[in-house]
């Protein structure tokens, strides 16, 4: 297997593993910590077995800091959106993501509720562009209040949606136009989203235009945006407009 076929593959067999433990019946909270330790299991024993000599960073599981030095890291979250997936929502995904040397290179986005898989080896064609009123996708509870003022200063329309990777790939499938968060994330939230938007030809990047960069030492990687590319420039300015230097919320999602 390829890597990005390797991705695609695990995500889909944890995906099908998560939809079993929702079908089994279990109480809610019994169903989030099931979810994310035996998807993290699952994950982390099929990257072991095909890609031994490679790191893993999972969200799950405690960090080996001998991946800093490493070429090759996988980045993953085996349930993203442990609270949408616990409370019966379907708006939860599996990330798989590959990083090479700090870039996010290899990934795959399962959205198991919706028997969709998204990776980098086959991504969908770079959606058409809305061209007046832009939608952005917001958290349904946590919607950073910078979003409100990009929103405004683009006349854009809200779209609530739940976990990290599912507003992600809605901008991938053509369903939005910008994701924009500045709340808190980390690499694994947003390394397979974003390997999987770069791959679809959308831009993806820091909210101050920077490039995301992976496999750091602390994995805390606060801010993404991930949208069309006509509609970047708009964004980056109104974002420069709306940002102090320096300030940014601290509010953890997915």
């Amino acid at each position: 297997m390829t890597d990005a076929e390797l991705a695609r593959a695990i995500a889909a067999e944890a995906g099908t593993l998560l939809r079993d433990i929702l079908a089994s019946g279990c109480a809610a909270g019994e169903r989030g910590d099931r979810g994310d330790r035996e998807a993290n299991n699952l994950i982390i024993d099929r990257l072991r077995a095909a890609r031994p000599d490679d790191f893993i960073l999972s969200e799950e599981a405690k960090d080996d800091r001998r991946r800093c030095a490493a070429r090759r890291v996988w980045i993953v979250d085996p349930l993203d959106g442990t609270r949408e997936y616990a409370s019966g929502i379907d708006e939860w995904a599996v990330h798989i993501g590959l990083a090479i040397n700090g870039v996010p290179s290899v990934g795959a986005v399962a959205l198991p509720a919706q028997g969709k898989v998204f990776a980098t080896d086959d991504p969908p064609r770079l959606p058409q562009c809305r061209t007046a009123r832009p939608r952005i996708v917001v958290s349904r509870s946590r919607a950073p209040a910078i979003v409100a003022r990009v929103a405004e200063e683009l006349d854009a329309e809200l779209i609530a949606m739940g976990s990290a990777g599912v507003k992600a790939m809605a901008v991938v499938e053509g369903l939005a136009d910008i994701y924009l968060h500045d709340g808190g994330q980390y690499e694994w939230d947003n390394c397979a989203p974003a390997a999987v938007a770069l791959a679809a030809g959308l831009h993806a990047s820091r909210i101050d235009g920077s490039a995301l960069s992976y496999n750091c030492e602390d994995p805390f990687l606060p801010d993404l945006l991930i949208c069309q590319p006509a509609w970047a420039p708009r964004v980056l300015a109104a974002l420069a407009d709306a940002v102090p230097p320096g300030d940014s919320a601290v509010q953890r999602e997915g």
